[in-house]
């Protein structure tokens, strides 16, 4: 395979991780109105002069948003016609450029009419399947010239299950953390794991139950991840893609769980904030990966 494709891709999922990112810096930030109603110029300008923080924030994640962007329609249709013969090519190049412009659709209704926070909510995910995609094309690229048994693998009926339930699920989760940061969710909460505040009830606001509601989502996926973890270690052994994969997985969601209570007793530090969402970018990857297997392994059967 040419290596120019490989280091495009690559450099492709790194710019999509930094999309990814940027949006989460913009909303801790909350930058999303740094240039006014006005998209894609700032304040109405093509060069802005009233220079904020806020302004630098939103106006960098734009131009990162739309530089990867060209990137993503590059790679999207340079592997089309390299390795357009394999099966899930052409799916995935459509769905990561659809998905990205998309987001930046979103994006662009945001600042240029309110929307509610439940469908900011949304840009995040939508951003994360174009995401997905890429990485799935640049493992597809790598493929080509290194074969890791991962078109011969044999996945049983639960693992199946396990693994297209955890995905999905684990959108769901995904979206109660995007709700938790546009409804200002983050610190409503002083205590970890549970919201005690000033007595130890259930939660008593729309905030509180957002943020409850999330940790909650939160705990079940780690219970679960766990649990397949503990089944790829003790049947998959022999596969190492899934049983290495699982215990990625597994790496990745404790540390999910261990950044988001950082995020309380830190009291919303940027930085520990922004390494909460790029755990859980990582591991939807990986459990998007996961579901190309399971699709390859009943083309087999």
């Amino acid at each position: 395979m040419q290596r120019s494709l490989k280091w495009l891709a690559v450099a492709t999922t790194i710019g999509m991780i930094l999309v990814l990112l940027g949006g989460a810096l913009v909303t801790k930030t909350d930058s999303g109105m740094g240039c006014g109603r006005s998209w894609p110029l700032c304040n109405g300008e093509f060069v802005p002069t009233d220079i904020t923080p806020e302004l630098i924030i939103e106006l960098a994640h734009r131009l990162v948003s739309g530089s990867v962007g060209i990137l993503v329609l590059i790679l999207s249709i340079w592997t089309w016609k390299a390795i357009g013969h394999i099966r899930e090519t052409k799916f995935l190049s459509l769905l990561s450029f659809s998905f990205l412009v998309l987001q930046g659709l979103i994006g662009a209704a945001a600042v240029i009419w309110a929307q509610s926070d439940f469908v900011l909510a949304l840009h995040f995910g939508i951003s994360l399947i174009s995401f997905a995609a890429v990485f799935l094309l640049t493992l597809l690229i790598f493929e080509i010239d290194k074969k890791f048994e991962a078109d011969k693998l044999k996945i049983d009926k639960r693992m199946s299950f396990h693994i297209i339930s955890l995905s999905i699920y684990s959108y769901l989760v995904i979206y109660t953390g995007a709700l938790v940061r546009h409804t200002k969710s983050s610190l409503v909460c002083r205590d970890w794991p549970l919201c005690i505040n000033d007595s130890p009830a259930l939660p008593s606001n729309l905030f509180e139950w957002v943020q409850m509601g999330h940790r909650a989502a939160a705990g079940v996926i780690f219970i679960w991840i766990g649990y397949v973890t503990y089944l790829a270690i003790k049947k998959y052994r022999h596969q190492k893609v899934i049983y290495w994969g699982w215990i990625s997985a597994f790496t990745l969601v404790s540390l999910q769980v261990l950044s988001g209570a950082l995020v309380i007793f830190t009291r919303l530090n940027l930085y520990v904030a922004l390494m909460h969402a790029l755990f859980i970018t990582c591991l939807f990857g990986v459990l998007s990966y996961f579901l190309l297997l399971v699709s390859r392994s009943r083309k087999i059967k």
